[in-house]
C-alpha cells in the first residue's frame, strides 16, 4: 500500500467514529427505526431493485447498502476501512438486512469477490480517493454482468473548482490537477468541529473526460449524464440547505455541483 492510500485509510479508519456521531448527516437512530439513505436522484435513475445484485463500491459503514437491500436487492457493500465494514458487518447483523460487506481497496477486489452482478453503485464523495480510473473502469466491468449497468452519482468536477470569495463565486482550484493533492484538515464534512488524529488525506481530481473515458475504455456504453445545480453537503461556506435537503448557493443556480452517470455493458 504506497503512503498517499495509507494516509486516506488511517483517517477513514478514524472518521467512521466521528460520523457515528454526527446525527446531521448519519443519523443511526433514524436509520434503525427504517429510514432510508438513498436520495430522489439516485432511487429514480437506478429504479427497481428487487432480485437484482447490487455491488455497493466504496460504501463506508452500509447505510446505502442495507437501505438498497430494504428495497429488495442481494447487495454487497466494499470499502477499504475495517473500522467502516466491522460497524456495517454490526448494522446488517442487527436490522436482519441480509446484505454482506467485503473489506478491500476497489483495485485489489476481483482477488477477493467472485460473480457479476445487475447494478455497479458509487454515490457521494468517492471519485476523489482514486488514483487510477482506468483501472477503477476495468474493475466495475469485471463484476458487471452483460446487460448489467454501473451508477454513479458523486460532485461535479466543475463545482469542486469553485471558492467563495467577497460573496463571489471565484476558481479556486485546477480543473486538470490531477493529484495526488494533499489536504490538512480538521473535522470532516459529517462534523467540521470534530478534532482527529490523522487530518492529513490526499485526493484525485477527475474531468468528466477522465470519467467518461475509463467507463468507454472498459467496455462500457454510456447511456446517460446529467448534472445538479446543488450539492449534497455544505461544499462551499456560502451556500444553503434548502427544503429538500440539498445544498445551493443563492442567486448561482446556473453551476453543477453534482452529476450523474448510467453505463450499461453490452
Amino acid at each position: 500500500m504506497d503512503r498517499h492510500t495509507q494516509s486516506n485509510l488511517a483517517r477513514w479508519d478514524e472518521l467512521v467514529g466521528v460520523h457515528v456521531r454526527a446525527r446531521d448527516t448519519y443519523d443511526l437512530d433514524a436509520f434503525r427505526a427504517g429510514h432510508s439513505t438513498l436520495r430522489p436522484i439516485e432511487l429514480e435513475e437506478v429504479g427497481d431493485v428487487r432480485g437484482k445484485r447490487l455491488l455497493h463500491l466504496q460504501c463506508h459503514f452500509g447505510m446505502d447498502t442495507i437501505s438498497w437491500a430494504r428495497k429488495g436487492a442481494a447487495v454487497v457493500g466494499v470499502d477499504f476501512s475495517a473500522e467502516a465494514i466491522g460497524l456495517a458487518r454490526q448494522l446488517n447483523a442487527e436490522l436482519g438486512a441480509g446484505a454482506e460487506f467485503v473489506c478491500s481497496n476497489i483495485y485489489d477486489l476481483p482477488g477477493k469477490l467472485d460473480g457479476a452482478f445487475d447494478i455497479v453503485f458509487s454515490s457521494y464523495g468517492v471519485l476523489c480517493w482514486l488514483p487510477d480510473l482506468a483501472e477503477w473502469g476495468n474493475v466495475i466491468s469485471h463484476f458487471l454482468r452483460p446487460g448489467g449497468f454501473f451508477y454513479i452519482v458523486d460532485g461535479h468536477p466543475v463545482g469542486d473548482m469553485l471558492g467563495d470569495q467577497d460573496d463571489q463565486l471565484v476558481v479556486s482550484e485546477s480543473y486538470f490537477d490531477v493529484g495526488p493533492i494533499e489536504e490538512t484538515c480538521d473535522g470532516s464534512y459529517a462534523d467540521r468541529s470534530a478534532v482527529v488524529e490523522h487530518n492529513t488525506s490526499y485526493q484525485w481530481q477527475h474531468s468528466l473526460s477522465d470519467i467518461i473515458n475509463a467507463l468507454a475504455g472498459s467496455g462500457l456504453h454510456v447511456e446517460f449524464l446529467h448534472e445538479f445545480p446543488f450539492s449534497m453537503f455544505q461544499r462551499l461556506p456560502s451556500m444553503v440547505r434548502g427544503e429538500d435537503g440539498w445544498w445551493r448557493v443563492p442567486g448561482h443556480d446556473n453551476v453543477p455541483f453534482l452529476f450523474s452517470l448510467k453505463a450499461s455493458k453490452p
